[in-house]
């Protein structure tokens, strides 16, 4: 079976991601194969570079071909990213054409986008299940 993560609710990547599912992902017994994970709010901290908890799972990541992507707005105020919001005008309208944004200072493989850009990720390594945490 294949899985998504979306890290939405508070401290889900700090506890959960940290101490259940990354060090099941490293010792290779997680039981399912995870092909992506998406990162809300504060959760995106632990992917700052130099993170012990981001740079476990950038490894991780490159070793097993899994998506890491960072909300492209949350990124923005947090000072992950630089640029404008992909999908969303400034004056809180949706775009036709994306805007451009770039992470700053974030674990190698880390992607910004918002929900089209991950979808589009994602098309070609569909999930069986989508979990939100």
């Amino acid at each position: 079976m294949k899985v998504a993560y979306v890290f939405a609710m508070p401290r889900s990547a700090s506890y959960k991601l940290a101490q259940m599912i990354l060090p099941q992902l490293e010792a290779g017994t997680h039981g399912v194969e995870v092909v992506g994970m998406f990162f809300f709010d504060d959760n995106t901290f632990v992917l700052r570079e130099g993170d012990p908890i981001g740079e476990r799972l950038s490894k991780v990541a490159k070793e097993k071909g899994m998506l890491l992507m960072i909300c492209d707005m949350c990124a923005l105020e947090r000072n992950l990213a630089e640029g404008e919001p992909k999908w969303c005008a400034p004056d809180g309208t949706g775009r036709t054409e994306p805007g451009v944004v770039k992470t700053l200072n974030t674990v190698e493989g880390v992607a910004v986008g918002c929900f089209p850009d991950l979808y589009t990720a994602l098309a070609g390594n569909m999930p069986d299940q989508v979990i939100t945490l």
